[in-house]
């Protein structure tokens, strides 16, 4: 059975708050106690309380007072460079979420720009496609070309060494030379074959609109836009 998630928020009931407060406090001594048995360290825990005249320490008074004086002994940059308070711990909470939506929208944009591409193979037009949507589809076209040119390239680098292999062995009736001739034209013919395949996918002939909308302004490529027109599901009708 899961846990239920719980609201972090003020208790405004009294005995709930009290029960609560019990119970958080019992685990995390217990927490504390494992935390310096397993791993050897040094600690100590003080927690004042409404509920009890005086406060509640671990391990002792005598091993509190050991533990703080050796932390008032650190230079006082190194005693608050990882304290943080309520305010402070939600500013980071906050900040590692926007990175984490930030990271999800490129992730989200360059999906759906991926499947637009995609879509122009089937021979819908370009036509409702604004400048941004323009932008970064012709980016994407350009990734994919870097990345055959450069399978393109490994390709060749490897026929070349199994010309010089088979030069070596000799074979009959053909010169190596002429091999490696005719093997290096079909790569390089192959290669612009498919540039210009994926050129023509800007200018195709006009069918049925792809279906895009939105405003008219340049973006880098898969940049972060809350008002993009294409995180709505223009690209899944």
């Amino acid at each position: 059975m899961t846990r239920k998630k719980v609201k972090l928020a003020y208790i405004a009931n009294d005995s709930a708050r009290k029960a609560t407060f019990k119970k958080r406090k019992k685990g995390l001594m217990k927490k504390v106690s494992e935390l310096s048995t397993l791993c050897g360290i040094d600690a100590c825990a003080i927690i004042y309380s409404p509920y009890d005249t005086q406060p509640e320490v671990w391990p002792s008074p005598l091993g509190v007072q050991r533990v703080l004086s050796q932390f008032q002994k650190m230079p006082e940059m190194e005693q608050s460079k990882k304290m943080v308070n309520q305010e402070s711990f939600l500013r980071q909470r906050i900040t590692k979420a926007s990175e984490q939506l930030k990271k999800q929208r490129k992730d989200n944009r360059e999906k759906e720009v991926t499947q637009a591409m995609f879509q122009c193979l089937t021979g819908k037009s370009l036509q409702n496609l604004n400048m941004m949507d323009l932008n970064d589809l012709g980016w994407m076209i350009d990734q994919n070309l870097k990345e055959i040119n450069k399978r393109f390239d490994t390709l060749k680098r490897e026929t070349n060494s199994q010309v010089a292999a088979v030069s070596v062995a000799g074979p009959s009736g053909e010169h190596p030379s002429q091999k490696a001739e005719v093997l290096t034209f079909e790569v390089n013919n192959d290669n612009m074959q498919r540039q210009q395949w994926f050129m023509d996918l800007l200018n195709p002939q006009p069918q049925e609109p792809l279906g895009f909308g939105g405003h008219d302004e340049m973006l880098l490529p898969f940049g972060d836009n809350n008002e993009n027109p294409l995180w709505s599901n223009a690209f899944f009708p």
